[in-house]
């Protein structure tokens, strides 16, 4: 991939190590909450507004249109290499989008409150570096990067059994992580000894001779990390305690994000690396995917808690998205990528929602909810809008990456798509389940009766904007997957 480094400006290291410095001055700041809640406020604005900069510069094609490279640990070929595609540039913009997100919503935590916010600034820089990394070793160590902060939010100002949701979350995530740390230092002494110059970088190790046991181990190993990231059935059972245990901020983070990281790590390094074991695991991701799609919408549809629904809800939908790559063609990861944003959006919006309703009744049990229409339709309101996009009701954002996937699998197998239809149906099932009993019917319990407060409209205007628009206008987006999409799957040998 051809990269363009004539701007000089360090906006992608700005963009990255911006929230880290945010951070440093939250815990300077420690003894003055206040201070330390303007501080992330004002850093995950700047990254936000950065990332929309960072917009202006693409240029449409396949290559890098931002690019970073600098000599770091030359002893061992490690370099600070940085690049920005279509692709990166709009999982960048989510990401500080729902860093500020974030960042509003827990504007009442008064617990380590400048902890709490420094390691929300930590897990920004984290997630960032996952997706513009181009340097294997700087992409594992943003990775593992991800796993400290996630691990304090949910360990610290979590809910009743936050240790051991944290703990789950911590084993599972390294466990993965480990495999990966071997193959890439493996990969990189057999490119060593091959070519006599041993790196780090991802275009100079995609010319690494492997036969195909190689390959398949390597792939293997890679995957490893990426499948429990996503998660991919049977390696999920920690996402579900972990949302339900994670404060808001970071189960918003978790789902919006995190998830996602999986994903990108599969099509940016795993596919392309390993182009010819990725061929010959298609029908094994396929059937993974409809698994996962078919048993997580099961399993939500028997919860009674509305925030471990959409957790399942996450592996239902993250399914979908991994039937589309496994489809292996244009319109199918156009529309795998597109629903991997619209998801971020829409369940971040979910789980804030719940959070109010927890907020105000004190409890998640659909059992103990109903009539919230009433008291508080505002609201309400939100929560159906959200619930709806979720299900991929037209005209809300979910629907447009779902219609391609579904058109695009279609295309590849058709056995593929029709059982994938029956998972919407499955969809359908779950989230009008957990509508009717959390906002309808009688109140089944007195709860505080107050709508939403001015900073709450402040959050959730914004996200039911986006929900819309992403669901009536998605071409921008289209627009710049469709060029580094077509890239991919040449690189990765198209079957």
């Amino acid at each position: 991939m051809t990269a363009d480094s004539s701007l000089q400006f360090p906006l992608l290291s700005l963009l990255l190590w911006l929230p880290i410095l945010g951070a440093l001055l939250c815990l300077l700041w420690y003894k003055a909450p206040a201070a330390s809640r303007w501080i992330a406020l004002g850093t995950s604005t700047a990254v936000f507004v950065l990332s929309l900069v960072a917009g202006l510069y693409s240029t449409g094609s396949a290559g890098w249109f931002l690019y970073e490279d600098a000599s770091w640990i030359e002893h061992f070929g490690i370099r600070y290499t940085l690049g920005m595609d279509g692709i990166s540039l709009l999982l960048i913009i989510l990401t500080a989008f729902l860093q500020l997100v974030a960042v509003v919503i827990s504007w009442d935590q008064d617990k380590f409150s400048a902890l709490f916010f420094a390691l929300i600034l930590v897990l920004g820089t984290g997630i960032m570096g996952v997706f513009l990394a181009l340097d294997l070793i700087l992409f594992y160590l943003f990775w593992e990067l991800m796993l400290i902060p996630m691990f304090f939010l949910i360990g610290v100002w979590g809910y009743k059994r936050k240790v051991y949701a944290a703990v789950k979350f911590f084993l599972f995530t390294l466990a993965g992580s480990l495999c990966l740390l071997l193959a890439v230092i493996s990969l990189h002494l057999l490119h060593g000894e091959q070519t006599g110059v041993y790196t780090f970088a991802l275009e100079a190790l995609q010319q690494t001779r492997l036969s195909f046991s190689q390959e398949m181990l390597f792939y293997l190993c890679f995957m490893a990390a990426f499948a429990v990231k996503v998660p991919i059935f049977p390696f999920h059972s920690w996402l579900p305690d972990a949302h339900t245990e994670a404060p808001v901020a970071a189960s918003v983070d978790l789902a919006g994000l995190l998830l996602k990281t999986g994903v990108y790590g599969m099509i940016r390094f795993a596919f392309p690396l390993f182009p010819h074991a990725a061929e010959k695991s298609l029908p094994v991701l396929a059937v993974l995917a409809l698994i996962g799609l078919f048993y997580a919408a099961w399993i939500a549809y028997l919860q009674t808690d509305i925030k471990r629904i959409v957790a399942y809800s996450s592996i239902s939908h993250l399914g979908f998205v991994l039937l589309g790559l496994a489809a292996w063609n244009q319109t199918a990861w156009e529309g795998s990528l597109l629903l991997m944003i619209n998801h971020g959006v829409t369940t971040g919006a979910l789980f804030i929602a719940i959070a109010l309703i927890h907020k105000r009744t004190g409890t998640r049990e659909i059992a103990k909810l109903g009539g919230i229409w009433k008291s508080q339709p505002n609201l309400a309101a939100f929560f159906l809008l959200f619930s709806l996009a979720s299900l991929g009701l037209p005209g809300l954002a979910n629907f447009s990456g779902e219609i391609l996937i579904l058109i695009g699998t279609f295309s590849s197998n058709a056995v593929w798509a029709i059982f994938a239809v029956g998972g919407v149906l499955f969809s359908a099932a779950y989230i009008l389940r957990m509508v009717q009993g959390t906002i309808w019917g009688p109140c089944c319990e007195p709860f505080d009766k107050q709508d939403l407060g001015g900073r709450e409209w402040l959050v959730l205007i914004p996200l039911a904007v986006l929900v819309v628009i992403l669901g009536c206008y998605p071409q921008p987006l289209l627009d710049s997957l469709r060029e580094p999409v077509s890239f991919m799957l040449r690189q990765g040998g198209q079957p």
